[in-house]
């Protein structure tokens, strides 16, 4: 406003001294202006051309700056950006070579922009002892999880690398990483976002994507993964109600499997161990966070390369437990491409894992493998047994506890399940009390024998108080019994 009174306090000078140079008396001769209102009409219409002029200078300087704000985002995101006075419009954003020489590229949609990297594997690619093509068949197995049939077209595989390890709503998933089977083609999408405010933009391209699938395969994504993205969403305002897929979380039956037999249950370690998958020279995926924020940092790309690779196994991982565990559920164990079990309590393990599954007969077939194997452990035929013993098949259940009774004791250690089982089982299955009292005493014995037994817990204390009483009713029941044949 301080301008505009400036033009309008010079334009009534320039119009006073108009005035004068044009026949009027002289300033400060004492004479009325004979021109007045001739004046007046001048200052009002110059007026309005001050006002439009004003128009067209603002209207010129927001377009000046909406220029230099499209050159300098540009500029900022390494594409070719233009000198401040330059006239013409900034033209679509370059990513850099160092984005490019990762097979990344500059993904736009209504919402904003983000970076997505595409990587297709063909069906007869060989990802350790599996090839991809096997999903075709193996995912038949799968509908055993739901009930409903499974096709390979109806997956979608998930992993998320994120900034932090909960699932609160601090913690953000900067790669987002999906594999689907299509066309004859496994296919790994995976989706990055340089900074916050493309974050959203990600989001829409997801969520157009997760709702064309039924099921969500993913490895401790029922607590993790599809948790961290289902808030995300909320918190972008997409709602809760994006997806509701039918999940085969992998995590669950890799424990159920091999919770005694492997060491960790990391899906590093499984595919290592039972997979025939070797990385090399791969970024822990602990280090995926670190990597990131280096490149906030210093916006150079090139560590990410690491995380993107180490990603992409995890999903051609999961893709390989998908098979085994189809195949498995096909009662395809010890046959074709994948071997039984060497471990006889993995054996067991499976076998219970299908029973749980509503596989019976296919677990029928392990557990009598594992009943025949010459190297049978402990807690194999404790396991086996206390199956039997609930599904009442006493007959194996009796066997498999005489066979542990027999096993020698290790390191020391006792395990008196064998002995007082089969006590119970003469006791109150075939009235043998002498045979009963042989099993429960020597279970006793080893339980007051027990290396520890100083530093017993109650329940070991409740136990040993149980063997004393069973001990004693059992003498009690055969002395009653004696003294009846006497009468």
């Amino acid at each position: 406003m301080s301008s505009l009174r400036e033009r309008m306090n010079r334009l009534r000078s320039s119009a006073t001294g108009a005035v004068s140079s044009t026949g009027g008396a002289p300033a400060g001769a004492g004479e009325p202006l004979s021109r007045e209102p001739e004046l007046e009409v001048t200052i009002e219409g110059s007026l309005e051309t001050i006002i439009e002029d004003n128009k067209e200078t603002n209207l010129l300087a927001n377009s000046k700056a909406n220029e230099l704000d499209a050159s300098h985002t540009a500029s900022s995101d390494g594409a070719v950006s233009q000198s401040a006075t330059e006239e013409t419009e900034a033209g679509p954003e370059q990513l850099p070579e160092s984005w490019l020489a990762m097979g990344v590229k500059l993904k736009t949609n209504e919402v904003g922009t983000f970076l997505l990297r595409e990587v297709k594997y063909a069906a007869a690619h060989q990802h350790g002892i599996h090839r991809l093509s096997e999903l075709k068949e193996a995912s038949k197995g799968l509908s055993a999880f739901h009930g409903d049939q499974i096709s390979a077209e109806h997956l979608l595989i998930l992993d998320l690398e994120t900034t932090g390890l909960g699932v609160g709503t601090g913690n953000v998933p900067f790669m987002v990483g999906i594999a689907y089977w299509q066309e004859q083609q496994f296919i790994v999408e995976q989706a990055l976002i340089r900074h916050p405010a493309e974050e959203r933009a990600m989001l829409a391209y997801l969520k157009e994507k997760l709702t064309t699938y039924a099921y969500l395969v993913t490895y401790n994504g029922r607590t993790f993964d599809w948790p961290v993205m289902l808030n995300r969403f909320i918190l972008n305002g997409f709602g809760s109600k994006v997806w509701a897929p039918l999940h085969l979380d992998f995590l669950h039956p890799a424990r159920s499997i091999w919770r005694n037999t492997l060491a960790s249950c990391r899906l590093s370690h499984v595919e290592e161990e039972r997979l025939g998958i070797e990385r090399v020279d791969d970024v822990p995926g602990s280090l995926a966070p670190q990597l990131y924020f280096q490149y906030l940092a210093d916006q150079n790309p090139e560590p990410l390369a690491g995380v993107f690779r180490h990603n992409e196994i995890d999903m051609l991982s999961l893709a390989s437990l998908a098979i085994r565990f189809g195949h498995l559920l096909c009662g395809e164990a010890g046959r074709g491409p994948l071997p039984m079990p060497e471990e006889p309590e993995e054996i067991v393990r499976t076998g219970l894992w299908l029973e749980k599954m509503g596989q019976a007969e296919k677990a029928e077939r392990l557990f009598s493998v594992a009943e025949q194997h010459p190297g049978m452990t402990l807690n194999a035929l404790l396991l086996l047994a206390a199956r039997d013993k609930k599904a009442g098949n006493w007959r194996r259940a009796v066997l498999l506890w005489q066979k542990a009774v027999m096993l020698p004791l290790k390191f020391g250690a006792s395990d008196d399940s064998a002995f007082i089982e089969l006590a119970m089982y003469y006791e109150h299955k075939l009235k043998d009390y002498e045979s009963a009292l042989l099993y429960a005493d020597e279970a006793l014995q080893m339980a007051l024998s027990h290396p520890l037994r100083g530093r017993q817990t109650a329940k070991q204390r409740a136990e040993l108080a149980e063997l004393r009483k069973r001990t004693l009713r059992l003498q009690g029941k055969i002395g009653r019994k004696l003294g009846n044949h006497g009468t």
